[in-house]
């Protein structure tokens, strides 16, 4: 004959791995590990770029006359008045590269700076 037997040992679950839990002191050390590359980048920032700064080289200023747009005015009209003898067309290109203008629009009391090839 065969037994069966049996035990009134309680089955125990398996217990969840609990979450990494940092300390104060925890925290403290993982924020200074994560400056480190910051830190050493504002030093290498500061200690190279000093340099170009620090030079004794003469720099060259642009000087350059301005008209202020009247009533009436046109990119046509400016450049005929600064340049009679050339053509209006360079000249209007020159200005508008200069003041950065975009499709040749301008405002009344607007300061444009004319390029040094045609100032007087």
């Amino acid at each position: 004959m065969s037994t069966i037997t049996f035990s009134t040992a309680a089955i125990v679950p398996a217990v969840p791995a609990t979450r990494l839990r940092l300390t104060a002191r925890g925290r403290r050390v993982v924020l200074a590990l994560a400056a480190v590359p910051l830190a050493a980048g504002i030093a290498f920032g500061a200690l190279s770029g000093g340099s170009a700064m620090a030079s004794n080289d003469q720099v060259a200023t642009a000087s350059f006359e301005t008209v202020t747009v009247m009533p009436g005015d046109t990119l046509w009209s400016i450049a005929e008045g600064i340049a009679p003898q050339a053509d209006p067309r360079e000249v209007i290109g020159e200005i508008t590269r200069l003041n950065a203008l975009e499709g040749g629009a301008l405002q009344i009391g607007e300061q444009l700076g004319i390029p040094a090839q045609f100032s007087e």
